[in-house]
């Protein structure tokens, strides 16, 4: 009998991150006692009012004795061995800031004062106790006492060469935003507070720790700022062991197949142990993202909701009337309350995971008896049931019908991105030049220069009088142009697109002309095969600003580690192309930040579809786009295959989206009829001549103004001086790059008289002259092809 039963919420326990990393990054454990908590009232009195803890101001120094003796009077009534104890017992870090009300109500020589003295007093002398090393109170208490005064004072008392060594640091490596610099020393200065030590002591728990109860006990930004822990790390504090940031220790990493089954609490042990088992030997062979996806499927979507509708199942033998009712709720996808909400898209490829695990634990019965065959069972599923063929159809329809809509609309993307950049870049300038309070017009519309943050410029936008960042608009206009011309320069996923770094350039000489061309090694990634892409002059020009950016005037790219959502991993730190400054350290670009920033420029564009609804582009668009307009300008395919990385050409044929379907159904059945005629040697593997080739007679033609016609195989013989050479054939799409090159030409001659370089006028005359006439071809070949209009002929009039 099924009973409709809603889904269950998950215990979230086992599924809980920060439960994980005091197991993974113990902090230091909370010392009970040490020598300055343990000395007597009299010795701590004697201690704490002499140098170098006794202030030198007279007033000072008896308002911490008036307060320090009412403290100490107050503790002594709570009971303990030591004042640490009598801190714990007598309820003050409970109470937070009304902790000094506590006193006052136990000291009734403290009621004739005013309040505002007493409190005054109190503080001081918890400043005194604090520094002096007597009591560490819990981040509850100390995260809400933090006036300013006392951190200063803990840094020259506690550890003060350990806090210089710090700031020395700062200084060497560019960090001179005094914000920034006393956040960093403050987090560190709260953690000796309340564990003692010095700064050497501190661990990747202590960091892990604070930064947890920053998140509990103060405002919601005010975690997340790991400049102390990069401060700890790179001065050698933590071991070169720990984790490359601290969002590292603080995610969850990659899951055992035993926490993927118990994030789905089911009910039989023994079917828990058969899902465990059974993951456990597909991991070898899965990479970490199919695993999560294959435990889903099977212990969410298949046994527990088995277990929901049929409680106490404990046998894969399943009735005909249990796995009807199973398959029919697969279809839909249900809310919380058992809802249904929508057709599972992916129905088939569920069913088919869990054919597969039905069939495997039948085979591994016969291979292995003794630990499979209790659990070998007849497949519920028929084969028909989970045949992807139409699914397939369907797809590749819609992937082409999605790609004819975005090729022909690309250009206006890039001119979009190309213009977004320029404008927003003029803006920040212009704010930059600006001084606080003036106003300044850019591009038509005028702006009130507005303080921020250091790096940081707002505006304020005087038709909107809405607030604006002008930085963080220039960045997203550069990274969501970067994105657009390297993603159709390249045809890269997005995975190897942020995986990008300054160790991706190769130097490749040609073994036939000795020439030397650049080369982008894109590391392995979906398929696990590594490849080496041509670097195009325009694709070079893209990377050469990336890059220039990114180093902002360092000798090197920043080192950054960027995380890997779907195998939930940290890279080493890494010289990446795509890497932003937040704050004061450097993060790579994440997957959704790429998406959003592409997604703005598009909605800039305002492109339509044929609804005229906005225009969506994914970065896997653009390889699409990629492989169906190198097909259609005659790239073989198999050298295409080779350059998108896939090991099936197939595949490749499947991103294209080029001819009419009648078109592309006779074309593939003429190459099965000759295949079927051919020797099977004629469909071998690209070559590394053939690779050759292909690089002399497709890629050494074109240049950023046109291409190249000197003969097949032979050098350059001008030295790459493409303007001044006769054999270049100017592309008339070009001629904003040409005049560009015309007028910097003209501003080179008028510095060159200033100054008196006498020998560089000459050539840059030359080469000015020889840009006229490639200005003067490209408007030829514009305007060749236009027909002549003789306008209407008169007719005589009418007898």
């Amino acid at each position: 009998m099924t009973t409709n039963v809603a889904p269950t919420v998950l215990p979230s326990a086992r599924n809980d991150a920060a439960a994980r990393f005091p197991q993974e990054y113990p902090p230091r454990p909370q010392s009970q006692t040490w020598a300055e908590t343990e000395q007597s009232r009299v010795e701590l009195l004697e201690r704490l009012t002499k140098p170098p803890l006794r202030p030198d101001s007279a007033d000072i120094r008896r308002a911490m004795r008036r307060g320090l003796t009412a403290l100490l009077h107050w503790l002594g009534e709570d009971p303990g061995q030591t004042w640490q104890d009598r801190w714990l017992a007598s309820g003050a870090e409970t109470a937070g800031a009304a902790w000094t009300d506590l006193v006052v109500q136990s000291v009734p020589a403290l009621a004739d004062r005013p309040p505002t003295h007493v409190r005054a007093d109190l503080l001081a002398a918890m400043r005194l106790m604090l520094t002096g090393k007597v009591l560490r109170p819990g981040y509850r208490w100390l995260l809400r006492y933090r006036p300013s005064v006392l951190l200063e004072e803990a840094r020259s008392r506690l550890d003060s060469t350990g806090f210089a060594r710090l700031l020395a640091h700062c200084e060497a490596t560019g960090r001179h935003n005094p914000l920034d610099r006393k956040e960093a020393l403050n987090r560190i200065t709260w953690i000796l507070l309340n564990k003692g030590g010095r700064i050497s002591d501190i661990t990747v728990g202590d960091c892990v720790e604070l930064n947890t109860a920053l998140r509990e006990y103060q405002c919601s930004g005010s975690n997340n700022r790991p400049l102390f822990y990069a401060l700890l790390a790179e001065t050698g504090v933590l071991p070169a062991s720990s984790p490359p940031r601290l969002r590292a220790a603080q995610m969850p990493g990659q899951r055992t197949p035993a926490e993927l089954v118990d994030k789905y609490a089911l009910q039989n042990p023994s079917m828990r142990e058969l899902f465990v088992s059974y993951l456990s030997e597909r991991a070898a062979e899965l990479d970490y993202a199919s695993l999560v996806h294959m435990a889903h499927a099977l212990c969410g979507l298949f046994w527990r909701d088995l277990e929901q509708h049929h409680p106490g199942i404990d046998s894969l033998h399943l009735e005909t009337s249990v796995t009807t009712a199973w398959k029919e709720r697969l279809k839909h996808v249900r809310d919380q309350d058992g809802r249904p909400t929508g057709d599972r898209v992916t129905a088939r490829s569920q069913l088919l995971i869990i054919r597969a695990f039905y069939l495997d634990i039948a085979r591994w019965a016969a291979e292995e008896p003794s630990r499979w065959a209790t659990w070998a069972a007849p497949c519920p599923i028929k084969a028909s049931e989970c045949s992807l063929h139409k699914e397939r159809k369907h797809r590749k329809a819609a992937m082409d019908q999605r790609t004819r809509a975005r090729l022909p609309v690309l250009p206006a993307l890039i001119r979009t991105a190309e213009r977004e950049r320029k404008e927003t870049r003029a803006r920040l300038d212009a704010a930059l030049a600006a001084s606080l309070g003036e106003v300044f017009a850019a591009h038509g519309d005028k702006f009130l220069r507005r303080r921020a943050a250091a790096g940081r410029i707002y505006v304020t936008d005087l038709a909107t009088h809405q607030r604006r960042d002008l930085t963080f608009e220039e960045e997203r206009a550069f990274w969501g142009w970067a994105t657009i011309e390297v993603l159709r320069h390249t045809g890269v996923r997005i995975e190897e697109l942020t995986e990008l770094s300054h160790h991706s350039f190769i130097a490749y000489k040609l073994p036939s002309t000795g020439e030397v061309v650049p080369m982008l090694q894109i590391v392995p990634s979906k398929t696990d095969a590594e490849r080496l892409l041509l670097v195009s002059p325009e694709l070079g020009e893209v990377l050469a600003e990336i890059i220039h950016r990114v180093r902002g005037g360092r000798a090197t790219l920043p080192l950054v580690a960027a995380y890997d959502p779907y195998d939930r991993s940290w890279s080493p730190p890494m010289p990446f192309l795509f890497q932003r400054p937040r704050g004061p350290e450097h993060r790579a670009l994440s997957y959704n930040t790429i998406r959003r920033f592409l997604s703005h420029t598009l909605a800039v564009s305002g492109l339509t579809d044929a609804t005229n609804r906005p225009l969506q582009f994914t970065p896997h668009d653009f390889r699409r786009l990629f492989a169906t307009d190198a097909l259609r300008s005659g790239l073989p395919p198999h050298i295409a295959a080779k350059i998108l990385g896939h090991l099936d050409l197939g595949t490749t044929m499947g991103y294209a989206a080029i001819y009419s379907e009648d078109v592309v159904t006779h074309h593939r059945a003429f190459i099965a009829r000759r295949r079927t005629l051919r020797p099977g040697e004629e469909y071998r593997d690209l070559t590394a001549e053939e690779w050759d080739q292909f690089l002399h007679h497709f890629e050494l033609r074109k240049v950023a103004l046109g291409v190249c016609t000197r003969d097949f195989g032979t050098p350059c013989v001008h030295e790459h001086s493409c303007v001044r050479c006769p054999l270049l054939r100017p592309d008339p799409a070009q001629e904003p790059r040409l005049l560009e090159i015309r007028d910097n030409l003209r501003a080179r001659i008028t510095e060159a008289r200033r100054e008196g370089w006498l020998g560089e006028i000459a050539g840059l005359e030359a080469t000015l002259e020889a840009a006229e006439q490639k200005l003067q071809t490209m408007h030829k070949l514009s305007t060749r092809a236009e027909p002549t209009h003789l306008g209407m002929p008169g007719l005589p009039p009418s007898s």
